[in-house]
């Protein structure tokens, strides 16, 4: 099993609590972005990829390469559309986890802002992050991988 950021985006405080995941449960954690990532000493776990610069092309690398049991974080609906159909568990930064049920509707939600935004429509956006939102994830993260680690 494997975790999954898709680092373009992703808060600096989420990166840090996959970190201290990681380390807790030697998992092998992968940060993939369009840019060239610094990774913090002493995560003996962490990998980055770097891929090329355009649109979706970090999206793709990881519904290319993960699998089944993994454990995905990205606040991208599209990529997360992606991956839970393929038995990905996906996580946004504010701690919500995408599920069957829910990607249809979060997808056309999106969709439908962007045309909104598309026609210049102030749509505004979320709320800043904050130590809510932070904890959120935390708690989402650990139940996430307790079930993903759990011996089937």
């Amino acid at each position: 099993m494997k975790l999954w950021l898709d680092a373009d985006a992703t808060p600096r405080d989420v990166k840090e609590i996959c970190f201290r995941a990681s380390d807790r449960h030697a998992l092998q954690t992968v940060l993939v972005a369009n840019q060239r990532l610094q990774l913090p000493v002493g995560y003996t776990h962490l990998s980055a990829v770097r891929v090329e610069g355009g649109p979706d092309v970090a999206d793709r690398y990881i519904a290319e390469h993960a699998e089944s049991g993994d454990v995905a974080v990205t606040a991208d609906i599209p990529l997360a559309a992606l991956l839970v159909p393929m038995g990905v568990v996906v996580i946004d930064p504010r701690g919500q986890e995408y599920t069957a049920e829910s990607i249809g509707e979060r997808l056309s939600v999106r969709n439908f802002m962007e045309g909104l935004r598309g026609a210049g429509v102030e749509t505004g956006g979320h709320s800043p992050y904050g130590p809510r939102e932070k904890q959120a994830f935390a708690n989402a993260l650990d139940r996430a991988l307790i079930r993903a680690l759990r011996p089937r």
